[in-house]
C-alpha cells in the first residue's frame, strides 16, 4: 500500500479535463493530482472486460510505474437498443484509420 503523507496522487489518465475533475475534487483536502502524462508513463493496454476492470489496471500501473498512490476511472456509452454495445469498447469503437476518435462516424455506422 502507498502512503498519502506526500499528498500526491496519480490520477492514471492522460485526458487533461480528467486531470482537472480530479484535481478540483481533491485540491480542497490539500492532495496534488498529476496525471500519468506528466510522468511519460505510456497509456496501458485496457484488456479488462468492466469499466472496474479498466480503471484498476490503469491505476496499478500508474502506481507500479511511480511508487505513487494512483486512482483512475474508465467510462463508455452502454446503449440499450445495442445491447449495452460499445460498453467497455467505446473508444475502439469510433477509433479512425488514422487512430484518432471520430464518434459521429461511429454513430452513423451503427
Amino acid at each position: 500500500m502507498h502512503s498519502l503523507d506526500g499528498k500526491k496522487i496519480v490520477v492514471a489518465s492522460h485526458n487533461e479535463g480528467k486531470l482537472r475533475e480530479f484535481a478540483d475534487l481533491m485540491g480542497p483536502f490539500g492532495f496534488e493530482a498529476r496525471s500519468a502524462k506528466e510522468y511519460g508513463l505510456p497509456e496501458p493496454d485496457e484488456t479488462g472486460t468492466t469499466f472496474e476492470e479498466n480503471a484498476y489496471i490503469k491505476a496499478l500501473a500508474a502506481a507500479k510505474a511511480t511508487g505513487l498512490p494512483a486512482l483512475s476511472d474508465d467510462s463508455g456509452l452502454c446503449v440499450d437498443a445495442l445491447d449495452g454495445a460499445p460498453g467497455v469498447y467505446t473508444a475502439n469503437w469510433a477509433e479512425t484509420p488514422d487512430g484518432s476518435r471520430d464518434f459521429g462516424m461511429a454513430i452513423q455506422r451503427t
